[in-house]
């Protein structure tokens, strides 16, 4: 994936007050947007779903590995190793994948953060806050997160013995787990916003 370079932070107060204002709004505007954009923009929610598809098909060939070795025969348990080493090598990367993301919007959230504080300019702030960028990871989240949340537990109380095997019951409450982790992301975004947002609003002039 190839890696843009954030915005810079904003320069300290004692610069910012021999520097022309105008150009310090207008710098202070243009990386906002930016920055929201990386943060909670449409392209954020696919790579947040995209990561979340990776890891479902990693834990897929995990649940069929599961399943061979509980057949018990040398033929299912070879397979099962493949499967397992195929999950491996899905799941570690995406692991990987995961974990630089959260780290890009640690920094993400830092500068928007200390770029909201640098100054204050209520006309501006007024479209930067996009109440609407919460609204919609808010509802693009619940149904993932409803559908995690049944799915793990719905299994675990429906499953019989005899009829469902263990390898089944871990399989189906894994890829709950993956749905419900995936819509309290999306959940968690959207509410970090909505308390930037209200933040950005009471923000006090910096001069």
């Amino acid at each position: 994936m190839p890696r843009r370079d954030l915005p810079p932070p904003p320069p300290p107060a004692h610069l910012r007050a021999w520097m022309d204002e105008r150009a310090v709004r207008a710098d202070r505007a243009r990386f906002l947007r930016e920055l929201g954009r990386r943060a909670l923009g449409v392209g954020q929610l696919l790579l947040l779903w995209a990561v979340s598809a990776v890891f479902a098909l990693g834990w897929s060939f995990v649940g069929m590995a599961l399943m061979a070795f509980e057949q018990g025969d040398a033929g299912s348990k070879v397979l099962g190793l493949v499967f397992a080493v195929l999950g491996a090598g899905v799941l570690v990367p995406a692991g990987i994948w995961f974990a630089w993301g959260a780290r890009r919007y640690r920094a993400v959230r830092q500068l928007q953060c200390a770029w909201a504080e640098a100054d204050r300019d209520p006309a501006a702030d007024g479209l930067l806050r996009a109440p609407w960028l919460s609204l919609a990871w808010l509802l693009a989240s619940l149904g993932p997160a409803a559908l995690g949340l049944w799915l793990t537990f719905g299994v675990a109380v429906s499953a019989r013995p005899g009829s469902d095997t263990y390898s089944e019951v871990a399989y189906y409450m894994g890829l709950g787990m993956i749905l419900w982790i995936t819509g309290l992301l999306g959940l968690g975004k959207a509410g970090a916003h909505y308390r930037w947002a209200l933040r950005l609003g009471r923000t006090p002039t910096a001069r």
